[in-house]
């Protein structure tokens, strides 16, 4: 499929510089960014959560659930001072 758009003069110098800095053509570039306008979408046409868009990323650093209650119970632990009096 053939598309035409208009660029304002900065979109489309933009475009030709990320172009010739990827070695890419511009027709690449636009592909490209337009599959990541609609990678952010539902199939609705909303706006994907941030949850939703990073849902691949959870539990790749999975570690005990306990981490923060018992964060400092080990001798080399340093202790907080306690706050200056005024």
């Amino acid at each position: 499929m053939t598309v035409t758009i208009k660029l304002d003069s900065l979109l489309e110098e933009q475009v030709r510089q990320r172009a010739q800095a990827s070695g890419r053509g511009i027709s690449d570039v636009v592909r490209a960014a337009l599959r990541l306008y609609h990678a952010g979408e539902d199939a609705a046409g909303a706006p994907r959560s941030a949850y939703e868009m990073g849902a691949d990323l959870s539990d790749r650093h999975a570690g005990a659930a306990d981490l923060a209650s018992k964060r400092c119970l080990h001798a080399e632990c340093p202790r907080p001072s306690p706050p200056h009096a005024t």
